[in-house]
């Protein structure tokens, strides 16, 4: 695989020995099933009183692993043993950093076959999505190491004060702000928890991760990448267990200094607006969903468009935030691109995500499948089903598996055109003309990423009127997903974001860091 580079663009051409090392992977995964996982504070395993199993979605009678159910004294612990560790940590020279952060990303390369395994069996990612996640994640700390140092350890020298009679030096260095707290989402539990964690360390800060409760044992192997790669006591910290205890008590500590936050556009607003209140503002960046439009004009290819919205739509069963959830399509060649959207769709595989010919795996959780049921009820009274709607059985029946749906002739005025759903789910609707596509496709609160498929002239004022950060033209790969670190800078725009900045992307890591200004004076000689 020495000339293959894989990104979310390459993955659907893989080489053979790609498939050859993730089937050896998971028969050795496979074998090592159940086994208790500690969360790791101040460099040690932690094992707590509680604990919970962590069943895979494929087969609920499978346990993957035994994690621990921490609580309130557990995250006091981790933020302590963060605080602890942050002087020495952040007056440790950038360059040493970088050369432990790109350890860490290289043993995760080492790594990357049996990760993927792990993670596709506790999230129901298939192996190429798997795969992805986890090499996505040691290309995101790649590339904040390689933004450190392109920086100069973001020191600049600045202009000389005209003092007749004095030498006055003016510096700006960004310097870490302390313990960042790293939240992340059960879809991307690998890149969107080692992303902002490798951001967040490379520049100084120590962290505490806490996972969602769905992907905890995926995230403990990531920290022991982390531990293994020679980070000192108490400069990675991760703990496990429920939002509403464990969660809450790191969300409420006045030992935070930053967070990054993953997740639901209604989390995330009142984590902000709780951070606004303390007795002064911390950073906090958000990660908040979409609802992601592509949008197909007269003068598309439609082979492309159809490929590229299948892709985006039910990839990871569409529990992505960049999933093309609404598409909009010119009147002449609506009834085309539908009849290929379900010709596409109908030929989807669904089962056993770790199995090669399965694209489909199941949802995360009970949750989620009945969430899907209701959101079919709902589409099924409003408009009609070109293809899916139902949840599957017989052979399947001991996961969440759910079939991917297409609903058309659902009116523009019904909410879930403008909720997201975080499912297999995406609703059709004919326009007159671009103006009306692009009018409907920024009506929502939402703006992370957007698609479009159309002329050269056309792809110009698509780019210049979307309101999305992440955007696309005439991608087959892809219509709404496929981000990827130092090519497409991953973030989003009103209610998908809050830095304004893209993971992945030149003006991301200085997020992590504030600046401080120091000015010399001295007399001349």
């Amino acid at each position: 695989m020495t000339d293959f580079k894989l990104t979310y663009s390459t993955m659907f051409n893989p080489p053979e020995e790609l498939h050859t090392q993730y089937d050896l992977a998971l028969a050795q995964q496979k074998e090592n099933l159940g086994q208790e996982f500690a969360m790791f504070i101040n460099g040690r395993d932690v094992l707590s009183e509680e604990k919970f199993e962590d069943r895979t979605p494929i087969d609920t009678d499978v346990v993957l692993a035994l994690m621990q159910k921490g609580n309130q004294e557990h995250a006091r612990l981790a933020l302590t043993a963060a605080r602890q560790a942050f002087p020495t940590w952040s007056r440790t020279p950038w360059q040493e950093r970088v050369v432990l952060l790109r350890k860490a990303a290289s043993l995760i390369e080492a790594r990357l076959f049996s990760l993927s395994v792990a993670m596709s069996l506790e999230v129901g990612k298939n192996r190429m999505e798997a795969i992805g996640d986890v090499q996505e994640t040691a290309d995101l700390i790649y590339y904040a190491c390689d933004q450190m140092e392109a920086n100069n350890g973001y020191i600049q020298t600045l202009g000389r004060d005209p003092l007749p009679n004095h030498d006055s030096t003016n510096i700006s260095l960004l310097r870490p702000y302390g313990v960042w707290l790293v939240i992340s989402p059960f879809n991307f539990p690998f890149a969107l928890t080692g992303g902002p964690a490798g951001a967040a360390l490379v520049a100084g800060n120590t962290v505490v991760i806490k996972p969602a409760t769905d992907t905890a044992w995926i995230v403990r192997l990531l920290v022991d990448c982390f531990r293994d790669a020679g980070m000192p006591d108490g400069v990675v910290n991760f703990v496990t267990g429920p939002g509403r205890t464990l969660g809450q008590a790191l969300v409420e500590s006045p030992e935070v200094d930053g967070v990054t936050f993953t997740g639901s556009f209604e989390v995330g607003m009142k984590m902000h607006q709780d951070f606004s209140r303390r007795n002064y503002i911390r950073p906090v960046i958000l990660e908040l969903g979409g609802k992601n439009p592509a949008i197909v004009s007269r003068h598309a290819n439609l082979e492309d468009a159809a490929t590229g919205i299948v892709r985006s739509a039910f990839g990871l069963q569409g529990q992505k935030c960049s999933a093309a959830s609404r598409i909009f399509v010119e009147e002449p060649v609506y009834d085309e691109l539908t009849a290929r959207l379900k010709d596409l769709t109908e030929k989807l595989t669904i089962g056993d995500p770790t199995d090669r010919k399965n694209f489909l795996g199941p949802v995360i959780n009970r949750a989620a499948y009945d969430d899907f049921k209701n959101f079919s009820e709902e589409l099924s009274q409003a408009g009609h089903f070109l293809t899916g709607g139902k949840t599957l059985n017989s052979h399947l029946a001991k996961g969440f598996f759910c079939q991917p749906t297409l609903a058309v002739d659902v009116p523009y005025s019904h909410p879930l055109w403008q909720q997201e759903m975080f499912l297999p789910i995406a609703t059709i609707g004919k326009v007159k003309n671009l103006q009306e596509a692009i009018h409907s496709a920024n009506s929502v609160n939402y703006g992370l990423t957007a698609g479009f498929y159309g002329s050269d002239e056309e792809v110009d004022w698509f780019f210049d009127n979307i309101e999305a950060g992440v955007t696309y033209a005439n991608r087959p790969q892809g219509a709404t997903t496929g981000a990827w670190p130092g090519f497409q800078p991953f973030g989003g725009w009103k209610g998908s974001g809050s830095s304004g900045k893209n993971s992945g992307g030149p003006y991301y890591l200085p997020l992590y860091m504030h600046e401080q200004i120091r000015t010399l004076v001295r007399p001349k000689q």
